[in-house]
């Protein structure tokens, strides 16, 4: 988890590598449990396999972050991905009827972990046009694996039980992360004015974004399609809930004046990371007809206001910026929760 005060002076870029290979590697682990869980003792050994390459990844974030140094980052999802490698090889051994496309999984994430590694000596203009492909790359091969011959069977109920444990998982290192940066505001100065009401927006913020999620997480995921989209469109949701935390730390500390940011940066802060969340949140749950999404025109403008206030924070004060963002998210999901018992009794 990003904390305000490390966020507000990294590159959004190395945020989202640092937590693509975290997320991406989980939810390949994820879709692979969904249809290959024997849970026996080689299973559980890969697992801590796996495991150890997250330490490791972590142990190199600091480094990525502070110096573009992303090796030991590398060398923790290498870890990660071969212990997948093997487990793709496994089911393709004990499982013929999908072994075409677990030999296209193996086969694809193997030559991309090499791709890795051969880019640690990437020179110059290369080191971002060699990230760019084989992101793209890593996240093609879902698609190619299971595009021609028989499908895995992935259990729908499963992964969505996952991707909500996973989201319950980071809002409450959300809140976690607001509570460090409050205590230590209360320690400095004591309770303020600011101070209470970016503590109330925040925790209305996280209470209605968890009520939106979670009006949506029975997705049926019927489709080839669905699943893809359902998948990687999480990474943006995953990505934006804990940009969320690190913005309200970087909010708190522009209102006591310890941040580097103005207050409309630090407004944005905020405001960005929750309309992502709101829009993306939105296409998913119109694309598995699920959640809390009476009309789409209300979730996009709830996240234009959202937008607003991060920009009007000067004017507001931040505290007033982040308590009306809490509101504006709270009055979108009351809105079309309305629409949808309408439409729904009509």
């Amino acid at each position: 988890m990003a904390h305000g005060r490390g966020f507000s002076l990294v590159k959004p870029s190395r945020y989202g590598v640092a937590l693509l290979g975290h997320g991406w590697a989980w939810m390949n682990f994820s879709w692979f449990a969904s249809a290959y869980d024997t849970d026996d003792v080689p299973y559980r050994l890969l697992t801590l396999l796996q495991m150890a390459g997250v330490l490791v990844l972590a142990a190199g974030v600091p480094d990525a972050f502070q110096d573009g140094d992303f090796s030991v980052v590398v060398v923790g999802y290498v870890i990660m991905r071969i212990a997948m490698i093997i487990q793709w090889l496994r089911a393709a051994a004990e499982h013929p009827e999908g072994r075409a496309a677990a030999l296209r999984y193996a086969a694809g994430i193997a030559v991309v972990q090499c791709g890795w590694i051969a880019r640690l000596w990437a020179p110059g203009v290369w080191a971002p046009v060699t990230f760019v492909v084989l992101v793209v790359a890593e996240l093609a091969i879902p698609a190619w694996a299971e595009f021609r011959g028989r499908r895995t069977t992935w259990h729908p109920g499963h992964i969505a039980e996952r991707y909500g444990l996973f989201t319950i998982i980071v809002l409450g290192e959300v809140i976690l992360a607001s509570l460090t940066a409050v205590q230590s505001a209360l320690t400095d100065h004591g309770l303020t004015a600011p101070l209470v009401l970016i503590a109330l927006g925040g925790l209305l913020l996280v209470f209605a974004l968890w009520w939106i999620y979670f009006t949506g997480s029975n997705a049926t995921l019927a489709t080839l399609r669905t699943a893809l989209v359902w998948g990687y469109g999480h990474y943006l949701v995953f990505a934006a809930l804990a940009a969320l935390g690190a913005g309200l730390e970087a909010a708190l500390d522009a209102a006591e004046h310890h941040g580097h940011l103005s207050e409309r940066a630090a407004g944005l802060t905020v405001a960005v990371p929750v309309a992502v969340a709101m829009l993306v949140l939105g296409v998913l749950h119109r694309l598995t007809a699920t959640g809390a999404v009476g009309h789409g025109l209300l979730v996009l403008a709830g996240a234009l206001v959202v937008l607003a206030l991060g920009f009007a924070s000067p004017a507001l004060g931040l505290g007033g910026a982040v308590l009306g963002m809490g509101l504006a998210v709270a009055t979108t999901l009351t809105t079309n929760m309305v629409a949808l018992h309408r439409s729904r009794r009509g």
